[in-house]
């Protein structure tokens, strides 16, 4: 099972994602530990669609980026890299403002395959996402 790579923090994601889908969309890291990540977004009206709730791609976007830093976060020793091979979402709620936040653990975390869930929810607490991701990893 991999480990937590300690070089890896908040603070260096922040720095990788400039410019980036990520950083458009105003995603923040919170918190990484063991087979865990945290982030958030603050809901904007960037991120409905033109119907005026929130889009499910930005919903998607949250989770995957979430899943992806943890995935990093946690490559096996020799890796050089990952890419996503499937993933899915459940929508049961949205925001239209406040913050989305996003909590991902880990389910599996193999040599050659990771697999991560986000729940993503809203200021009350309540539960408005549920993505799962298969990612494999790239020796």
């Amino acid at each position: 099972m991999s480990e937590l790579r300690p070089e890896i923090t908040p603070e260096s994601f922040m720095k990788l994602q400039a410019g980036t889908l990520p950083d458009l969309l105003g995603l923040e890291i919170l918190e990484i530990g063991e087979g865990r990540l945290t982030g958030r977004m603050k809901v904007e009206r960037r991120h409905y669609a033109p119907n005026g709730f929130l889009h499910a791609a930005s919903i998607v976007a949250l989770a995957d980026t979430c899943a992806g830093y943890a995935t990093v976060a946690h490559l096996p020793k020799g890796a050089k890299g990952f890419t996503t091979i499937e993933l899915k979402t459940n929508f049961f709620g949205t925001a239209l403002d406040g913050h989305v936040h996003c909590t991902t653990t880990s389910k599996h975390r193999g040599r050659t395959t990771q697999v991560w869930d986000s729940e993503v929810f809203n200021d009350a607490g309540k539960l408005i996402a549920s993505f799962r991701c298969t990612q494999m990893v790239l020796v």
